[in-house]
């Protein structure tokens, strides 16, 4: 079959330019990920803080949003996704994968961790780019397949920030008029918005996970490299999850957040320094820039999402519906 870039001559620049190409358009479709996410969250919390006449505060710190800072989040997202390599990006999914799972069966059967939903923020990102990389890994069209994955990827987190703006400046008087479909759409259906995220991350997890333990496997030339490789990070990281699990919750949500963040990648940063190479360490330090940067913008939604933990029964799936029914 005929290629687009059949007549191009294979010179080594060239090739390099068009690795560079596919990482930024990988790191563009995680970062829009991570953006129809926040957008999703962002609508659901303004819609439940509406609701809660003791919440106002919250609701108009989460409704202040301006278009350009979204822009500019998405656009330093996907820079730091396209520097991270495929090796550090893996460990980040699988570490937060393994502490996830020990976070929501620590808390039990029908219970979530609204916080979840924020501090994945990085590591959905970093889920999506190693998915992405593994999945279209040898294909003969991957920049074109990229290009049509950022495309949807840009068309669809543009739709999911346009709702936001609509949910946060007009929701509040059509819910009460009842003449956009958008809003009542949202004010029936609008507390399905946890369960929707909650299956897609899932999904997507599951498939980057499956991609990082590949990706990271196919350096190893020996099953004793793989296993001097893994033993180390199985360890460090069971550890890990033991201190985040024994940890008290009692801190300020954001404080506690970027404490997490910090002691995650300093684990991750002492254990490349054993077992990985000089690049994996630069990296770890792109990782940390993309995890603070995700929760710098995250700040009032995480704050409002720890407030609602702290209150019994009062978890992400249960409030939106009995408010709406309030509001009607």
């Amino acid at each position: 079959m005929f290629s687009l870039w059949s007549w191009v001559p294979a010179l080594p620049g060239l090739a390099w330019g068009w690795a560079l190409l596919d990482a930024l358009l990988q790191g563009l479709v995680g970062a829009c990920a991570v953006s129809v996410l926040c957008s999703l969250l962002r609508v659901y919390l303004y819609i439940q803080c509406l609701n809660d006449p003791e919440r106002q505060a919250e609701k108009a710190a989460i409704g202040a949003q301006r278009r350009a800072l979204e822009l500019l989040h998405v656009a330093v997202l996907a820079a730091l996704l396209a520097l991270v390599g495929s090796r550090v990006a893996a460990l980040v999914v699988l570490e937060f994968s393994l502490r996830a799972v020990s976070t929501v069966l620590s808390l039990g059967k029908g219970a979530h961790s609204s916080q979840l939903y924020l501090l994945c923020q990085y590591s959905l990102g970093c889920g999506v780019s190693c998915g992405l990389s593994f999945l279209l890994e040898g294909a003969p069209h991957g920049t074109c397949n990229l290009a049509l994955a950022a495309g949807l990827a840009g068309l669809l987190a543009t739709y999911t920030q346009r709702l936001a703006w609509h949910v946060c400046t007009l929701y509040e008087l059509h819910s009460r008029a009842r003449y956009c479909g958008v809003c009542i759409l949202l004010l029936t259906a609008g507390h399905g918005i946890p369960r929707l995220l909650r299956n897609a991350l899932t999904i997507a997890f599951a498939v980057g996970d499956l991609a990082a333990v590949a990706l990271i496997n196919r350096d190893f030339l020996s099953a004793a490299e793989a296993v001097r490789f893994w033993t180390p990070l199985t360890i460090c990281y069971t550890l890990l999850v033991i201190y985040m699990q024994e940890e008290p919750g009692q801190s300020a949500g954001g404080r506690a957040a970027y404490q997490t963040v910090l002691v995650r990648m300093g684990g991750l940063f002492i254990l490349l320094l054993t077992v990985g190479r000089w690049t994996d360490v630069l990296h770890v330090f792109i990782s940390l820039l993309g995890e603070l940067w995700c929760l710098l913008r995250a700040g009032a939604m995480l704050e409002s999402c720890w407030r609602q933990d702290l209150v019994p029964g009062s978890r992400l799936d249960g409030q939106l519906g009995s408010g709406s029914e309030e509001t009607s």
